[in-house]
């Protein structure tokens, strides 16, 4: 009985298993490869694209959508309702009050102070009176509150007048009026001059009053309380 060598039938294993290498290399240098269909994965690329953004707005959609069915009325029939929560609002802000102007009062003068209304025209106040000087008259004049020459318990206003360089100068004192003098004017023939007062310290009861005017001054004077009611007037 012949016996092959098992030495031989190891060594035959891979000779034919080479041969069958070649014979499939062979074979495989003939064939061509065919094209790679790119029209049709482009197509299957823009498909998978439209797919994915289709699912995103849908997950953004249900995203949006869930708070509103959260907040759907009941029916008539259902026992709880939803409560919309109250419109929001926003209190206007308040109008700012418009600021009061006070009405003017007197200057309030120390005995001796001197005020000048225009070059010359100079006055100041004592407890006696007024005194005032004017360019005609520089050596000055007086006029007393408390010779009797006027009664302060009643309302009253005087009168004194002087002019130069186209201008007159009126003055005088008023008194005896109730509440707290404020302006007073005067009449002239331009037409009413608005003057100013000054009184002194300690509400005495009498101040003095003077304006500048480029024409004749006239009556009525006439001095108005901090109300707009007449302190006192020269007819």
């Amino acid at each position: 009985m012949n016996h092959l060598d098992p030495g031989a039938e190891r060594n035959a294993e891979p000779a034919e298993t080479g041969r069958l290498r070649e014979a499939l290399a062979a074979a495989a240098y003939e064939v061509t490869p065919s094209r790679v269909p790119l029209a049709t994965v482009e197509r299957r690329g823009r498909m998978i694209r439209r797919r994915r953004r289709t699912t995103v707005l849908g997950a953004g959609c249900a995203v949006l959508l869930g708070p509103l069915a959260f907040v759907t009325l009941h029916g008539p029939d259902d026992g709880d309702r939803v409560t919309r929560p109250a419109a929001t609002v926003s209190a206007s802000p308040a109008p700012s009050a418009s600021p009061t102007v006070s009405a003017p009062t007197p200057r309030v003068v120390e005995p001796g102070e001197r005020v000048t209304a225009a070059p010359g025209f100079v006055l100041w106040l004592t407890e006696e009176g007024k005194h005032w000087t004017t360019p005609d008259m520089p050596e000055g004049q007086f006029r007393s509150v408390v010779d009797g020459n006027i009664d302060r318990t009643r309302p009253g206003v005087s009168l004194q007048t002087g002019g130069t360089d186209g201008r007159v100068l009126a003055s005088g004192v008023y008194y005896g009026g109730e509440g707290t003098a404020s302006v007073v004017e005067v009449a002239s023939e331009d037409g009413p001059v608005r003057g100013e007062l000054l009184e002194l310290p300690g509400r005495p009861g009498w101040g003095v009053w003077y304006a500048v005017a480029h024409s004749g001054v006239e009556v009525p004077v006439t001095v108005r309380d901090t109300e707009g009611r007449v302190y006192a007037t020269l007819p």
